[in-house]
């Protein structure tokens, strides 16, 4: 029902995802993230949002991506309908994809970056999210959202998609989560919304915002 993909800058340590489903609302759904936790992305024919959130508590707590990935989803009656990939604060990457989601469905792994859909048009989707992200040279929001692009271009969810996110996450900057919770063409919109939030007021507010490194910042 969805793709995602969740990846790490190597050149400023941020992390980021990305999502987009043929349903409502996959940000809400799907990803989370914390620049001290790292990345979770929890999808499927019925998703467990508790997946994602359990999983980033034990990554904060030393666990690698594949040890909070088996903690996680062990245990779980239902664990064959729901889909969790996670990347974790060292570039650590792991993906569970249960046998009950429709096909096409699978995950592709590497150091710092993780891709995995669901109801896919074929393995292509995949291909298309990591292969463009790996090419593009912009910042990792804007390669995150080439990605989607190429991915839905790739033949993406093959019911069409309603909704798109992005979340960046970083400790010099203040968290970017952006959703389109419904769109005839959502990708476009979350495009279109991103470079609304690069300009006028909002950008020019945005280095008034505590982060992480700085927690006192503020208009003074």
């Amino acid at each position: 029902m969805t793709f995602s993909i969740l990846a790490q800058d190597l050149n400023t340590g941020s992390f980021g995802g990305a999502a987009a489903t043929g349903s409502l609302c996959v940000g809400g759904w799907v990803l989370r993230g914390d620049s001290r936790r790292g990345m979770s992305a929890s999808q499927g024919s019925a998703p467990s949002t508790l997946w994602g959130e359990d999983a980033l508590i034990r990554m904060q707590a030393g666990d690698t991506a594949e040890q909070a990935l088996a903690a996680v989803t062990g245990h779980d009656a239902g664990r064959e309908w729901r889909q969790l990939a996670l990347l974790d604060p060292a570039g650590g990457t792991a993906c569970h994809t249960g046998a009950h989601n429709t096909e096409w469905r699978g995950s592709l792994v590497a150091r710092g970056l993780v891709v995995s859909g669901n109801l896919l048009a074929g393995p292509q989707v995949l291909e298309a999210l990591r292969d463009t992200f790996v090419a593009v040279r912009d910042s990792l929001a804007e390669r995150l959202l080439a990605a989607l692009a190429a991915a839905e271009a790739a033949g993406g969810d093959t019911r069409g998609l309603q909704s798109a996110a992005l979340l960046v996450v970083s400790d010099d900057a203040p968290p970017l989560t952006l959703r389109v919770d419904w769109s005839e063409d959502p990708v476009a919109a979350l495009r279109n919304l991103h470079a609304r939030s690069q300009s006028g007021d909002y950008a020019a507010w945005l280095p008034t915002v505590p982060t992480r490194n700085d927690p006192e910042r503020g208009h003074g």
